[in-house]
């Protein structure tokens, strides 16, 4: 018997990640452990040195200059010594220094090239000239969607056939998020199916403001309704939309309609999925969607914006709206409100829909990429 293929998974982003990107890690590592195939091993790679994730400045600019130490040195010495023939990470970062294998990157978006003006310039000096050149080295780049490999391909020049998209899929949720714990709702004096819920940290492209804006207009039909916005505000104050939201909530006077919860565990965050009414995903830009999954799995109507990557993962089991149109963002929601029956028939096709989505099926695609890179 041949020797197996050893794949180096870089994990330290575990210790920093606390949204989509840890999602995928952690999903992956559980179905990579539960996947029996003799033709492959694999390695979890970590720092030995914990990651400050504080918020000190001076503290934050030593651990980016670690960061870049543990990609560009320590990793792939530690690949090395491993025997690893694949160096796999899913931070859009792997190491320049290629000792004697190969690499694997997960570009999630092109974010970077869409709005620069979003990060600071010396992350983005050392992304261009430190993470896209590695990426070219590479023997594959995996992207999440279609629209993703589109627009990393239009702006980063990576050929196509090194564009490699393997679909998402949900958190499994475990029993964290017991049916009938209503801890949350009591928290934030919330009643079951009468709030609409948005999950995502309060990014500008999340557009939450024109979603608040729609909302303060359903107010006057429906006066009972609530709007719950779930997600921690992002420390990179570039893309920070906080202090944006905060003032159309007030210049709406919703301060009593809408609920901003921070950042939520995940029980938290699944007993709000678990008793929400609709879904609403008012995004101008993403890479892929992992709640319009999270959503499928708890049995919600889900509407989303006409635009990017979205209609690629909703496909026809959700309701779309232009997220730079108030009228129509208040339209899509008011028609799922007043129909019973629609949101009936959106719920049945989101569990249709979320059949075409799962860990193990990208860690199995993921394995063959491992397998024809080597």
């Amino acid at each position: 018997m041949s020797k197996p293929i050893t794949i180096a998974i870089d994990i330290r982003d575990l210790q920093v990640a606390k949204t989509g990107t840890k999602t995928y890690l952690t999903e992956l590592v559980k179905a990579f452990k539960q996947i029996n195939d003799p033709q492959v091993r694999f390695l979890y790679l970590d720092t030995t040195i914990p990651v400050y994730t504080g918020t000190n400045k001076i503290l934050t600019l030593i651990e980016h200059g670690r960061y870049q130490l543990w990609k560009q040195l320590a990793l792939p010495f530690k690949a090395f010594f491993c025997g690893a023939d694949i160096v796999f990470c899913t931070d859009n970062v792997v190491p320049l220094l290629q000792l004697g294998f190969k690499t694997v990157p997960v570009f999630h978006d092109a974010f970077f090239f869409e709005t620069p003006e979003n990060y600071g310039r010396l992350w983005l000096w050392l992304y261009k000239n430190t993470a896209l050149p590695a990426a070219r080295k590479s023997a594959f780049v995996i992207t999440p969607s279609e629209w993703s490999k589109k627009q990393i391909n239009r702006y980063t020049n990576i050929p196509n056939d090194k564009l490699v998209v393997i679909y998402e899929g949900p958190k499994s949720w475990g029993t964290q998020g017991l049916k009938g714990d209503d801890v949350v709702l009591q928290t934030f004096s919330i009643t079951p199916k009468n709030y609409l819920l948005h999950v995502g940290s309060m990014f500008k492209r999340k557009n939450i403001p024109a979603l608040i804006e729609a909302f303060s207009k359903i107010k006057v039909k429906y006066p009972y309704l609530k709007l719950v916005l779930a997600g921690a505000y992002p420390s990179n104050k570039l893309e920070n939309a906080y202090q944006h939201i905060i003032e159309t909530i007030h210049a709406r006077q919703l301060s009593n309609d809408v609920v901003l919860t921070g950042y939520l565990p995940d029980s938290g965050v699944e007993q709000l999925y678990i008793n929400a009414l609709l879904y609403v995903f008012p995004s101008i830009n993403e890479g892929f969607g992992i709640p319009v999954l999270e959503a499928f799995s708890h049995s919600l109507p889900v509407l989303i914006a006409n635009n990017t990557c979205l209609p690629e993962i909703g496909g026809e089991a959700v309701l779309t709206f232009n997220p730079f149109d108030i009228a129509d963002i208040t339209a899509t929601i008011t028609s799922a409100m007043d129909d019973e029956n629609l949101r009936k028939s959106m719920i049945e096709k989101g569990r249709v829909r979320l059949k075409n989505f799962s860990w193990h099926q990208a860690a199995l695609q993921l394995i063959e990429v491992f397998k024809k890179a080597v």
